[in-house]
């Protein structure tokens, strides 16, 4: 067993910590500072998106969704997005499974 407190694990802007990574899938934690974003991206694996602390937008397609501590979000592989931090964000992103197909590790010679 691992447990974490997502709360107040030391997180930086800019650097990710990944908690778990196995083939079941990888957990990051993150911090998303005021006015800052992941620009629009997708990845091959499904993402659950938590707020453990902070409010975000998600730019989905053109529908923009506000979400706050607490919140839970599912994006299905490669579909697209972008998040933008309203106030300091705590994310926790779950991948899985790791990585997904199609994506690039998995071709690598």
């Amino acid at each position: 067993m691992q447990q974490w407190d997502l709360r107040t694990l030391d997180v930086q802007a800019h650097h990710p910590q990944v908690l778990h990574s196995a083939d079941e899938g990888r957990a990051i934690l993150l911090f998303l500072p005021q006015g800052e974003s992941l620009q629009e991206h997708q990845v091959h694996e499904r993402v659950w998106l938590v707020v453990v602390d902070g409010e975000i937008e998600i730019d989905h397609q053109g529908e923009v969704v506000q979400a706050g501590s607490g919140a839970l979000t599912v994006f299905a592989p490669n579909e697209p997005r972008e998040v933008r931090a309203r106030s300091d964000a705590r994310l926790l992103i779950v991948l899985a499974p790791w990585p997904g197909e199609g994506h690039p590790s998995l071709h690598a010679a």
